[in-house]
């Protein structure tokens, strides 16, 4: 957390991971500005709060309102999605990673950002989830530069999922991540499989023993 440089943000936050700096995160910029509305940064005030931070750039950018006061609920707006092939050939699929040949969706893997770009993993059902046996230097040579994570789902009905967040540096496994969440719903929508301005209901890290729940809806301009 630092003093912006911009008069119109609260405050300046950026990431670090323990290999990088990220340009977008979902949870530590909400329980971060959580923090900082419990220490009086946030002016307190009835009904909705919106807040506009300054991101790693340098920008202000992207709002982020509470629901009543004390805040009880929270959420963030993000970027417009970026689609971005990943163009591997099938049979370099990683073996024993996230992919798994006859577990994977007929819907094509795809790198997907509204904000920083993660790889979109579907799979079959939720059995194929919970057997992830996730190999981090197949999964690291897999993504390159081209992702953060391989977010894996499974679809159960037309607006719930179930999700593992893989990484390929330790922890490994990710219990909630609100940027790839975000990712996501832009990826169904694009294929058909959410409408926009529905919700879509996501449960991350039930495998890790640290359930989450969360939601996302997707506004629809145009073709973007």
């Amino acid at each position: 957390m630092q003093k912006p440089t911009d008069d119109r943000a609260l405050a300046r936050l950026r990431i670090f991971t323990t290999q990088t700096e990220l340009k977008l995160a979902g949870h530590p910029v909400i329980g971060t500005w959580f923090l900082l509305a419990e220490l009086g940064v946030v002016p307190a005030q009835e009904g909705g709060v919106h807040i506009l931070q300054q991101d790693w750039s340098g920008r202000a950018s992207r709002r982020n309102p509470f629901q009543g006061w004390p805040a009880t609920t929270g959420n963030m707006t993000q970027k417009e999605a970026l689609f971005k092939p990943l163009k591997v050939r099938r049979r370099r699929w990683p073996k024993h990673s996230a992919i798994v040949e006859g577990s994977r969706s007929t819907m094509e893997p795809t790198c997907v950002s509204t904000g920083i770009f993660n790889l979109m993993v579907p799979l079959r059902n939720r059995a194929a989830l919970e057997k992830i046996d996730m190999n981090a230097s197949e999964l690291r040579r897999l993504i390159g530069k081209n992702a953060t994570m391989a977010y894996c789902f499974a679809l159960s009905g037309n607006s719930k999922a179930f999700t593992r967040g893989m990484m390929p540096w330790e922890p490994f496994e990710d219990a909630a991540t609100g940027s790839a969440a975000g990712s996501l719903g832009a990826f169904l929508v694009n294929n058909g499989k959410l409408g926009a301005g529905h919700t879509l209901h996501i449960q991350q890290g039930v495998e890790m023993g640290r359930p989450s729940q969360i939601e996302v809806e997707v506004t629809l301009s145009g073709k973007n």
